[in-house]
This record gives structure tokens, sequence and C-alpha cells, in this order.
């Protein structure tokens, strides 16, 4: 058994900090639909059509799902523990993002206000994303 073990055992060993090559991953894509979000809120306030609005609320709310969709691929997969010991504040950063995307934030709010707080957010991710991916 000990030869089995010792033939099928791996010659090499990978080891990686995400789980595909790290092209795969950005924040530019939250920043994408957080942007959105703005622009849906800020149109919305410049509209009184109701058919305009609700389908407004409708794409802010779609729109808002999709960062925090984003917003959690980058925290759960691309950032790893040494990430997280470089960082200590990006457990509370995510949070705050994935919560200001959510129904207290611009899920729930047609004011413009909110988005740029979530864009606030999401750029200071971006910020510590790009420094880890120097190093």
């Amino acid at each position: 058994m000990r030869l089995v073990s010792r033939i099928l055992r791996p010659r090499v060993e990978a080891t990686a900090h995400c789980d595909l090559p790290c092209g795969v991953y950005d924040p530019a894509q939250a920043r994408i639909e957080a942007e959105s979000v703005k622009a849906v809120q800020e149109k919305y306030q410049a509209n009184e059509d109701p058919e305009f609005r609700e389908r407004a609320v409708l794409i802010k709310e779609q729109r808002s799902e999709l960062v925090k969709h984003h917003l959690w691929v980058l925290w759960t997969d691309y950032f790893k523990p040494p990430h997280f010991e470089k960082y200590p504040e990006l457990h509370d950063l995510f949070n705050r993002a994935t919560k200001a995307a959510g129904a207290s934030g611009t899920k729930g709010s047609m004011d413009p206000a909110t988005g740029q707080q979530l864009l606030d957010l999401i750029a200071q991710i971006d910020k510590i994303f790009w420094e880890t991916k120097q190093g």
C-alpha cells in the first residue's frame, strides 16, 4: 500500500492565492454596476412619470444585487488570509460595501447619495485590490 501511495502522490505541489489566474477578478465589475445604480437614481429624481419610476426602481434593485454578487466573489474567492492580515479593515469594508448595496443602501433607496457612498466604498476596495496585485 505504501508503494501505491508513493507512486500516486503528486510530484509537484502548486499553490495560488486565487481560484483561477488573477485576470478574472477585478472590482471594476462592481464599480460599473454601482455607477449604473447611481445613474438610475439620478434619472429617477429627474422624472415624474410613474411608469418610468417603477421601471427605474426595478433596474436599480437588479443592479444593486449584481454589485453585491461581484463584491462577494472578490471577498470570498480572490482575497485570502494573507490579504486580511495585511489589510485588517477588509472584512469590515466588504461588510459595509455589501450592506451599502443592500436594502439599507442602494437597493432600498432612490437617493443618489447612497449610490455615491457605495461607489466610495468600492473605490477603497479597488485601491487595496490593486495593491495586492503588485505584490
